[in-house]
């Protein structure tokens, strides 16, 4: 497991470079945020975390007796060592909850992105939503009051013209 990487995966890369195409900046692995955050976009308080499907359990449930199972296809338990992978993939899990639980106290917005919906098929849709996401946090935590009255609060206002 010491030859997994962290920084620079394939899929990171695709995130990286979609995001840049569409004029975002951002910080990578940002030490300061719990979890180190993949991407780090300061301008609009969000963390983007890029997941392989194996090591953070994407389609995997626990059952009523407690076992992990498999509910989609991107995500396969060893058959080998089985006890171990479960383990380490449920501690994963809470540790991912536990981070983003934190970073939202904080106040910042969390987007995590599936290796899965990376695919060639899927890519240009998951970047589409990615953008579409962090401009309706922009707008949403950039709103400001009208600059102008609404039509209800002309009517009350003297006019120039009347007198």
């Amino acid at each position: 497991m010491a030859a997994i990487r962290s920084k620079d995966t394939k899929p990171e890369m695709i995130v990286r470079r979609g995001l840049w195409k569409r004029g975002f900046r951002y910080r990578l692995n940002y030490k300061r945020l719990p979890g180190h955050p993949d991407l780090v976009l300061r301008k609009y308080r969000t963390c983007i975390f890029v997941n392989g499907c194996f090591w953070h359990g994407h389609g995997t449930a626990l059952d009523e007796t407690g076992e992990m199972i498999n509910e989609k296809r991107c995500c396969k338990i060893p058959r080998t060592n089985r006890e171990f992978w479960v383990a380490k993939i449920r501690r994963n899990k809470e540790r991912d909850r536990e981070e983003q639980k934190q970073l939202a106290a904080m106040g910042w917005h969390c987007i995590t992105v599936w290796e899965c919906e990376l695919t060639a098929k899927k890519r240009e849709e998951t970047l589409a939503a990615i953008a579409f996401t962090l401009n309706h946090i922009w707008l949403h935590d950039h709103s400001v009051k009208r600059a102008y009255p609404s039509i209800e609060e002309e009517e009350d206002m003297p006019m120039a013209a009347e007198e």
